[in-house]
């Protein structure tokens, strides 16, 4: 692996530390079920598969995702500053993309539509708020600085700057709607 791209690893973990409190110690870090996944996903992005670091790496990942519930392949495009709420059921489509320093809540899914018009995985901008029970499906974009209220399904765009609240999701404009949600940001 080169010296750059391990630098890059060591910052969006680092990125992704942060948000938990303002920790910047790895092993306080390992407390947070969160982080810990993140971590390994984190690894097992930089390391090929058949190696003994890819191998050790995808397999305490996998034993992770059973242990706390959350089910995100290893494809998934996910930022940095990503921050895990709680442990408990989560789906996310291996192929969403997820921006920078984004917050999900548990038992949220994150999927495919596999007909129709929006047949396809979402696409998720930066300092993006996710609420517990919210479902994201289909061939979609949430812009940046959006909050998803809890129990919300959003399978259609939301624009920059909005808060989606219920089922059908209904969009509220609404400047800097999620300050005070998304905290400790590494610069």
């Amino acid at each position: 692996m080169s010296h750059q791209k391990r630098q890059s690893i060591s910052r969006v973990i680092k990125a992704d530390l942060y948000r938990y409190g303002g920790k910047t110690s790895i092993l306080s870090g390992f407390k947070e079920p969160g982080f810990r996944y993140m971590y390994f996903f984190r690894k097992v992005a930089c390391h090929k598969k058949i190696s003994p670091f890819g191998l050790l790496y995808r397999f305490i990942l996998r034993r992770l995702g059973y242990k706390y519930g959350f089910q995100i392949p290893i494809r998934a495009s996910i930022g940095e500053g990503f921050y895990i709420g709680h442990f408990g059921t989560l789906v996310i489509n291996g192929q969403t993309v997820i921006g920078k320093n984004c917050n999900i809540a548990h038992n949220t899914t994150i999927g495919q539509s596999n007909r129709g018009k929006l047949k396809g995985v979402p696409t998720i901008g930066d300092f993006v708020w996710i609420g517990t029970g919210s479902v994201i499906v289909g061939n979609i974009t949430i812009g940046n600085n959006v909050l998803i209220a809890p129990n919300s399904y959003v399978n259609f765009n939301v624009p920059e700057n909005s808060i989606v609240i219920g089922n059908p999701g209904e969009i509220i404009s609404r400047e800097n709607p999620t300050k005070g949600y998304i905290n400790n940001i590494l610069d």
